[in-house]
């Protein structure tokens, strides 16, 4: 086993046409190491490719070319084992109505050959706050507990990569936490998590690092930290003590004016330290009441990396 949970080579895939529509390339020869242990981001405007991508990963979706190893298993050489490797929590809601979560569970661990002396139903439904359901037909359960019956059925082979994809979407503040911990402490016993998500603030918070696919290529790929260093403006936000009449001016200064009376000044701190603009409001005889300033988040960033091209 490498470093690395999933390496991913120049993979790529074109749906053939259909009804008249020409043939759509979905990837264009990808190029992608998700290392093992890691919390990892893959994020990208709707039909980016990330759909697609993970359908690849999971088996559901044959590439048109390239090659893919999961968990150290070649994808063409050793489909089985690749694919025990990864647990996918899908993005739609996928249940048999007629099940009950126990049982859903015991379909799945069978279908992965998991012998009935190592399945572990009841533990992974208590993980996910469901042990009170679990002989409920799956029909019954609200739309959180049906999200967290997926999650479940992703873990019943005990994978050693899970995939969330879109987890959150739609779900309230309670179960997020919920998912989140069972995130965090899955990560903490060694589980690679690979999350897609629209919600940038919680990739912002939970992936050490991050893909950003684009028009089906990797525009950017880095730790969580250097993405968002690659946008490095900020905007110091001055509250003068009265009224002004003559705005700051200075090298790679933007300055603006607000409707509250504060001032709003971007640059770039590679360039122009911070010193160097309060000496620029000090020099248009501005006194300062209070200070804050603002920097780029990873919306900024994505926003910045997918724009049409």
């Amino acid at each position: 086993m490498s470093a690395n949970a999933i390496e991913i080579r120049g993979l790529e895939k074109t749906y053939a046409a259909s009804r008249g529509s020409p043939p759509k390339r979905a990837l264009a020869g990808v190029d992608l190491d998700i290392p093992a242990g890691s919390v990892f981001g893959l994020l990208g405007p709707n039909g980016a490719g990330k759909s697609t991508l993970i359908n690849i990963l999971a088996g559901l979706v044959v590439k048109t070319a390239g090659q893919v190893r999961i968990w150290g298993f070649d994808q063409d050489v050793n489909p089985r084992q690749s694919r025990a490797a990864i647990g996918v929590m899908p993005q739609e809601l996928n249940l048999d109505p007629f099940f009950t979560p126990r049982a859903a569970l015991e379909v799945q661990a069978g279908l992965y050959g998991v012998p009935k002396a190592q399945r572990q139903s009841d533990e992974i439904l208590a993980l996910v706050g469901l042990e009170d359901k679990a002989e409920a037909y799956a029909r019954t359960l609200s739309g959180g507990m049906r999200r967290r019956l997926l999650l479940a059925k992703a873990l019943v082979h005990r994978p050693h990569i899970l995939v969330l994809d879109e987890p959150t979407a739609g779900v309230d503040i309670e179960l997020r936490e919920m998912l989140w911990q069972n995130v965090r402490r899955l990560n903490a016993e060694g589980m690679t998590i690979i999350l897609t998500t629209h919600y940038l603030e919680e990739a912002e918070e939970m992936c050490d690092e991050i893909a950003i696919i684009n028009f089906g290529e990797v525009v950017a790929r880095d730790s969580t930290a250097n993405l968002l260093e690659r946008l490095d403006a900020k905007t110091m936000i001055i509250h003068p003590e009265a009224a002004v009449n003559v705005l700051p001016e200075g090298p790679g200064l933007d300055v603006s004016a607000r409707p509250d009376g504060t001032l709003a000044i971007s640059y770039h701190s590679h360039h122009t330290p911070a010193e160097t603009v309060l000496e620029a409001v000090r020099g248009a005889g501005i006194r300062i009441r209070d200070v804050k300033t603002e920097q780029a988040d990873l919306q900024d960033v994505f926003l910045e990396l997918t724009r049409s091209r």
